[in-house]
């Protein structure tokens, strides 16, 4: 019989069934998806008009590799640089994928100026992916262990610190990459202060901005992208968990000038943008705009902080509620493994970002009340544990 790879510590859940906002088990338990695939199921789970658009297109074509042109792909295409103001695509299935494309970009980019500067600086608690070169990017010793050698050009520096940022930059230096919110790292917002300064540096040095948000993007945060929200654009753009809203799809955008530097043979992408995908991401990017979602995020995510912030007034265990939009992390003075264990028994499905915080990421559709239900289970967990620890 053969065996999956030990490559995930799983939830003791075999899930096989979900509708909206709602997960149930092999042995018919409900519980409610505060983890959405991991900011992947932007509209919940069976959403009828993505189910309908994907049956529709597996009925014409799945895939026929991108030896052709695309339709969807470039409907996709043109949505995306119009929203991002950016002003080309590349398209791949996952956002590690995202990341390395930019990072094979930018070098390719300074090679066509006949310049050395090659080295990407990236943050600390960063995480960009599990390829070698993304896991080299990521700010994360953790991820590294085991790998060796690892790729040459990569340095970190603490987010949110200018100073440090352009100590570190030196005649080798290519381009700086960021999350505008780190997630699997913490939860830790950096600060519009801190990317406008970090957009200002690089335009005067020549420069590249690239920012992942392969978990912020595509409304997570309350706006389509959270570079948004600083008012700034990068040069270079990473997507993917949400863009598909469950399907495979990852996407890396730039501007023209940066982009010309990707020609025929130098990068490429079997599966990359093919029909199915790109039907999923323009139907999951028709409802966010139908249906308002991105005002249902800034809504219910004030509703989640708030109500995490009154939790933190009753139990001072939670040292911090921060986050953006339906990204929400809650820092304890405790390890939140066996907080979200306990939750899971109540059926509520919560995540950690590192071992000290907890973080929530529901579908951008969730209702008030799932919110309100929610915070009841948490609430109540904490009151369990504090009196369990007395």
């Amino acid at each position: 019989m053969g065996t999956v790879m030990n490559t995930y510590a799983r939830f003791p859940l075999t899930l096989v069934r979900g509708k909206g906002s709602r997960v149930w088990d092999d042995n018919g338990n409900e519980y409610l998806d505060f983890i959405s695939g991991i900011a992947v199921n932007t509209l919940g789970h069976a959403h009828p008009q993505l189910t309908a658009a994907l049956s529709e297109q597996a009925g014409t074509m799945l895939h026929c590799s991108n030896l052709f042109h695309i339709p969807k792909q470039q409907q996709l295409a043109d949505k995306l640089t119009a929203l991002s103001g950016l002003g080309a695509v590349f398209f791949c299935n996952s956002g590690a994928e995202a990341n390395e494309a930019a990072i094979k970009l930018v070098r390719k980019y300074f090679h066509d100026m006949d310049s050395s500067r090659r080295s990407v600086i990236t943050a600390t608690r960063s995480f960009h992916g599990r390829l070698l070169s993304t896991l080299t990017a990521t700010g994360q010793e953790k991820v590294k262990v085991g790998f060796d050698p690892l790729p040459a050009g990569f340095l970190h520096v603490p987010l949110n610190d200018i100073e440090a940022l352009k100590q570190a930059v030196n005649e080798q230096t290519a381009a700086v990459l960021l999350e505008p919110l780190q997630g699997e790292g913490g939860v830790n917002i950096a600060e519009v202060a801190y990317l406008r300064s970090v957009r200002a540096l690089c335009d005067e040095l020549g420069l590249l901005l690239i920012l992942d948000e392969v978990q912020t993007g595509i409304g997570r945060c309350g706006s389509m992208f959270a570079f948004e929200q600083a008012g700034i654009v990068p040069d270079i753009l990473t997507l993917a968990k949400g863009l598909g809203g469950g399907v495979a799809i990852g996407a890396m955008l730039a501007t023209d000038t940066v982009s010309a530097s990707f020609g025929p043979g130098t990068h490429g992408s079997t599966f990359g943008g093919n029909p199915l995908a790109c039907t999923a991401a323009l139907t999951v990017l028709d409802v966010i705009k139908s249906a308002g979602l991105l005002s249902n995020v800034q809504q219910r995510g004030k509703q989640l902080s708030l109500g995490l912030q009154d939790l933190a007034c009753r139990f001072p265990v939670i040292r911090q509620v921060r986050g953006q939009g339906l990204l929400i992390g809650a820092e304890l003075n405790v390890e939140v493994a066996p907080l979200i264990a306990a939750a899971r028994d109540k059926g509520l499905l919560i995540l950690m970002a590192g071992p000290n915080v907890l973080r929530f990421l529901p579908p951008l559709n969730i209702s008030a009340e799932d919110v309100d239900e929610a915070l009841t289970i948490v609430g109540s967990v904490l009151e369990s544990t504090l009196e369990a620890g007395e």
